[in-house]
């Protein structure tokens, strides 16, 4: 039995998750206390309820302490089973980081599986299906696994009700990626888009992100979305010849629409500044999936506490090497991960 004390590191959600992945992948039960002791409401909520169920269905586990407010729960995998999957989180809670708790089991079945996620695609604190789409699954494809992603519905945070399906393909053998250079500049482009509110937000949005980034006015589109409830967001895409960086802003009661396009152009022109090919949240998430494939090497701005907290619990369950060396004082930081 793995024993995780969730409130060590970050404190959050992601222990839960990677636990959970790990747990899964590797064939080992887990026993995890002290779940999000670092928020101001600890234990399961109904996101992270979601991610205990859909891990459990995926791979027979049994599992105690799997309610609402729960902060212990205990979880023994059996065998991890491709297939056909319908995960609804139903509330606005996030389906991408559902998706992304099961994924990594699923990419070792060697056989193909279909999801169908319903909840919230475009989450304040979660990667929306625009990231996993454009900059999360394209390294995967490098890693040799093959997706095809397709949104139904946008379900912005607090309505949610958004759905997508996609198909997974494991590679028949894992590859190792090396993701050191930035390189060139490919394309730029932005979308601002929204569902039920006053068109003159996007407008705006788009005015400022070309004052503040210079693009042509046509590399910046609007869009109008269908969705359950209100909602807004804008994503930056800067595609380079091995990664796609998205970087996005979301909209919520009380800040100007300028004040969101400043959000999203800040974060983009501090990506652009360090020079590093992988940004901080994409960092954190292909941690996992390089200990379970066939490693390889990332250069990255400074890491977050998020993956600090990852590599953690992933040295608990795993004989992997992660190594983490700062490369510019400031700037860049190698992380290799050897198998």
């Amino acid at each position: 039995m793995i024993n995780i004390d969730g409130a060590r590191g970050e404190g959050g959600g992601q222990m839960l998750r990677t636990s959970l992945s790990l747990a899964a992948s590797l064939g080992k039960p887990l026993r995890i206390k002290n779940i999000r002791q670092g928020r101001k409401k600890p234990g399961l909520m109904r996101q992270h309820l979601a991610s205990v169920k859909a891990m459990a269905e995926i791979c027979d586990a049994q599992v105690n302490g799997a309610f609402v407010g729960s902060q212990e729960i205990e979880f023994i995998p059996g065998n991890i089973k491709a297939g056909d999957y319908h995960f609804a989180i139903g509330t606005a809670g996030s389906s991408t980081l559902v998706f992304q708790t099961v994924l990594p089991a699923l990419l070792l079945t060697g056989k193909p599986s279909r999801l169908i996620l319903e909840g919230g695609t475009h989450n304040p604190m979660a990667p929306s299906f625009d990231f996993i789409q454009h900059s999360f699954l394209p390294v995967l494809e490098q890693m040799g696994a093959k997706f095809n992603a397709k949104i139904d519905r946008y379900g912005f945070y607090p309505a949610g009700g958004g759905k997508w399906t996609i198909t997974i393909n494991p590679p028949r053998n894992f590859q190792k990626v090396i993701l050191e250079n930035q390189g060139i500049l490919l394309n730029s482009q932005a979308k601002c888009m929204a569902s039920r509110i006053p068109g003159h937000v996007l407008i705006r949005e788009k005015k400022q992100l070309l004052k503040r980034l210079n693009w042509p006015e046509e590399s910046i589109t609007l869009e109008t979305v269908e969705s359950p409830g209100p909602g807004n967001i804008i994503s930056l895409q800067v595609r380079y010849p091995d990664i796609t960086e998205v970087v996005e802003s979301i909209g919520e009661r009380g800040i100007s629409a300028e004040q969101v396009a400043d959000k999203a152009a800040d974060e983009l022109i501090n990506y652009q500044s360090l020079g590093a090919p992988i940004g901080c949240y994409l960092a954190d998430q292909l941690l996992l999936p390089l200990s379970l494939g066939a490693g390889g090497s990332f250069v990255t701005g400074p890491l977050s506490e998020h993956s600090r907290t990852n590599i953690a619990v992933i040295r608990q369950f795993m004989n992997v090497e992660i190594n983490v060396v700062e490369i510019d004082p400031g700037r860049q930081w190698r992380v290799e991960v050897s198998v």
